[in-house]
This record gives structure tokens, sequence and C-alpha cells, in this order.
């Protein structure tokens, strides 16, 4: 990082949730594993390049000094991409199998993709994506195109 800003990095996203145990036993019937750094108050998981933590919703409010939300939509979605379309289904059909939501069946999209929603218990929102104008690294990151010139 330069003096001049911040280097262009997520490293964790944290969803406030109502209960963590219970977020915990979904995204781990997800099929993801919990890191030991996790507490009781606080759950996290390494995903490929950032990590997920899991923290009460009202004590993260409060972290932030910031009122609670309501539950309503947040104004963000959460995203994971996948190779193809019948992956699309699959991962959607895997995450409802776990306790989901589905909020939007998979569909052709006008950006020229697949995709679908599901939300998690605590009704945060997560896109299945397959776009065909992306790729993945061999550790299964997303690729971007590079800058605009």
């Amino acid at each position: 990082m330069s003096d001049t800003g911040l280097a262009p990095r997520l490293s964790i996203v944290t969803l406030g949730v109502a209960n963590v145990q219970k977020a915990r036993a979904f995204y781990e019937a997800l099929g993801w594993q919990a890191s030991s750094a996790s507490r009781e108050a606080i759950t996290f998981f390494q995903l490929s390049g950032v990590v997920l933590a899991l923290f009460e919703r009202n004590a993260l409010a409060d972290d932030a000094t910031v009122a609670p939300a309501g539950d309503g939509f947040r104004g963000v979605t959460l995203a994971h991409n996948v190779e193809s379309e019948a992956a699309v289904d699959a991962a959607l059909a895997h995450a409802v199998r776990s306790g989901a939501r589905l909020v939007k069946p998979a569909s052709k999209v006008f950006w020229g993709g697949y995709s679908g929603y599901f939300s998690d218990p605590d009704g945060h929102l997560w896109e299945v994506a397959y776009n065909p104008f992306i790729s993945f690294d061999e550790a299964g990151r997303l690729i971007l195109p590079g800058p605009e010139a």
C-alpha cells in the first residue's frame, strides 16, 4: 500500500447474522469448513482469496457505531461464479438442500450469462453465475480482463 491510498484488495466479508451458530451450521452444510480461528461470537471461513466471517448482526452494528439494519434488502449481493450453466443449477440445488431459500431460479441473463439467486438463513443474497466472458486461474480464482486502455 502506498501513502496515496488503499491497495485494491478485499480481505474479509463479514455478514451480520441473527444467530452465529445457526449461520455457521448453514455454511458448513454447504460443505465449507470453519477456521480454527473461529470463536463462539464469530466464525471464519477461508474462501478462495478472501475470508467470509459471520458475526452477530447487532454486535456488528455496535462495532461500526451504526444502527442495526432491518430485514429488507441490504443493497449487497455476494457472488459465486462457476464454470458452466450445469454447475449453476447444481450449486443452487445444493444450497437449497443445505437450507437456503431459492430467490430466483437460474436463467439466461441480459449480459450473456446464466445465473440464479438464493438467500442464506439471514436473508443475505448469493448469486450463482456462469459468465462465458471470464475465466479462472489454477486455484479457482476469478480472472477479469485487464484495465481499460
